[in-house]
């Protein structure tokens, strides 16, 4: 008998080794977010994207020479104005629906089920994608770094899938003490960068970044290009550097995940990210500027005078701003390094909520099976997570855990989801106008806000 009971006792004390002690539905409040935790946890993935927004933006650029690194500013402004006009239209929908769902919900409500669906499938593709290109990167700089882990890449990437969706398991507020450390380690590691680069220039000094004394060869066939070829360039340019906006729309989709007051700490959670995220490009795009860094998508072909480029890869845009204001090979270039490294893969964490939350609401309007509702026994949506888990696995066995190979793809859920959402939100606003159920001031300013999306 008391062996029966040993091994019954053996699988539970297995699952709790992985998932944590089970929680009662009354431990629900207590699982909720504050502020401080639900930025890191909403927030890694769009707060990450700025260390390779500006690196594509540039990138793009240099594809025609370096004269048109002139037009970096201009398209750069125009990314900051989009993000800010996302975060304040999302500051709107999490006031107007605050249960959750985002897009979804004001897509529904406003336009339909067919438009909520199109949504819906746009957010979750985003939501896999962010999983799989954020492991991806986080692997390959991981591999930069040692390159004898060459051969183990996919494995690599799948162990941190693995990992961060265990940790996941364990519930909302456990992981998010797991990133938070991580996370405002990347954001206070590149405002003292920006700082002292800043500082440096105003004093004066020079920082010159590794790459300034390469000369760039602009690529045949965009040397020949006509004018509607070279104003693609600078919108591609344009929509590699809105690599920056994507993950703003999790917080409004995770409303249900903060404490009370939940619509005002969602509000101020969007305000903190949105003004990190614009102050860390703006900054990180100027010090690339006015370091000179020159980053090529073809570095053998364009960047002349390197010598080494089949056998020392180029530095990232991030290590060599870290590089022109720190200097190489000091405790602040390492300490740059690693927090980029973290947070791009724990960027993956924002869509282990985002996408359970979004799924359970799928499931509770009948267009998800009714198991994406259940809780597991940390009080998360532990189906969700697996079906994301799962999602991510598959593209980064087939695209053998490559970044090139899965980017292309990233963007087109943001846009999607956004364009839709704004469009109800308009029609929301102009309902509420009309019948009075919103406050002429209110309704205004939020036709002013979503009208400029």
């Amino acid at each position: 008998m008391a062996e029966s009971q040993t091994q019954k006792r053996d699988p539970l004390i297995k699952k709790r080794l992985f998932i944590g002690k089970k929680l009662s539905n009354e431990n629900v409040e207590g699982q909720l977010l504050p502020k401080f935790i639900a930025l890191p946890i909403f927030s890694s993935d769009p707060l990450s994207s700025v260390a390779y927004g500006p690196q594509e933006l540039l990138m793009i650029l240099t594809l025609g020479g370096i004269g048109l690194l002139s037009f970096a500013p201009g398209i750069a402004a125009a990314v900051v104005l989009l993000l800010t006009v996302i975060v304040l239209s999302y500051r709107k929908v999490i006031e107007a629906y605050p249960g959750g769902g985002g897009d979804y919900e004001v897509a529904k409500v406003n336009l339909g089920n067919r438009a909520a669906l199109i949504v819906a499938s746009a957010l979750l593709l985003d939501y896999v994608m962010t999983v799989a290109v954020s492991v991806a990167s986080g692997t390959d700089n991981i591999i930069s770094a040692f390159p004898e882990l060459e051969p183990w890449r996919v494995e690599i990437a799948v162990f941190f899938v693995l990992l961060l969706c265990g940790i996941n398991l364990r519930g909302v507020k456990e992981s998010g003490f797991a990133f938070a450390i991580p996370t405002y380690l990347f954001i206070a590691s590149v405002f003292i960068m920006i700082g002292t680069g800043f500082f440096k220039i105003l004093n004066g000094e020079a920082i010159d970044a590794p790459s300034a004394h390469l000369d760039v060869t602009i690529i045949d066939q965009v040397g020949n290009v006509g004018s509607i070829a070279f104003i693609l360039l600078l919108l591609r340019a344009f929509a590699s550097g809105c690599s920056a906006l994507t993950g703003i729309e999790a917080i409004s989709n995770g409303v249900p995940a903060f404490r009370v007051p939940k619509v005002k700490n969602a509000q101020v959670t969007m305000v903190l990210m949105g003004a990190a995220a614009v102050t860390m490009f703006i900054g990180i795009t100027a010090l690339a500027l006015k370091s000179g860094v020159h980053y090529a998508e073809n570095p053998c072909e364009q960047l002349q005078t390197w010598q080494q480029c089949a056998t020392d890869p180029q530095m990232s845009v991030m290590a060599q701003i870290a590089h022109a204001v720190f200097g190489g090979n000091t405790f602040m270039f390492y300490v740059i390094q690693a927090g980029t490294a973290l947070v791009l893969l724990l960027a993956a964490n924002t869509a282990f909520n985002g996408f359970p939350l979004l799924s359970s609401v799928l499931a509770k309007d009948s267009f998800a099976p009714k198991a994406l509702l259940t809780r597991g026994d940390r009080l998360v949506y532990s189906n969700g997570m697996f079906s994301l888990m799962a999602a991510a696995l598959a593209l980064i066995l087939v695209y053998q855990a490559s970044v090139t190979g899965l980017i292309q793809l990233y963007i087109l859920g943001v846009f999607t989801s956004f364009t839709v959402g704004q469009v109800g939100m308009l029609r929301h606003w102009r309902r509420g106008l009309a019948d009075g159920s919103i406050p002429k001031r209110s309704a205004r300013s939020g036709l002013i806000i979503n009208g400029l999306g």
